[in-house]
Formats: structure tokens, sequence, C-alpha cells
């Protein structure tokens, strides 16, 4: 499962995609931004920006 971030467009990589459930907290390694999960279908992963990074 590939997630895009929202904010840069570079890819989150995720190391326990069946782990990911409403709720989980991610961070983009990339510009540094906190992500909350608020939804998880089939294969989309909805993401909402709780904090604007670095």
């Amino acid at each position: 499962m590939e997630l895009i971030c929202p904010e840069c467009k570079n890819e989150i990589k995720i190391e326990n995609p069946q782990d990911l459930k409403k709720g989980t907290i991610l961070e983009c390694n990339t510009c540094g931004i906190t992500l909350e999960v608020t939804g998880v279908n089939d294969e989309k992963v909805d993401l909402e920006i709780i904090d604007e990074g670095k």
C-alpha cells in the first residue's frame, strides 16, 4: 500500500500496512508533517493533517 503525503506529495513508508487503522498517527519522513488516519478502505487511506511539522 502506498501513502502519499498531502503536503509534499512524497511517499510515506509504512512498515506494517496491515496495522493501519483509524486513529493511527504517521509522520512524513520528508517534510515532517504529522498525519492521522481518519479512514481505511480497501486500497484507500484517508489522512488528516494534525501538525504542520518542521
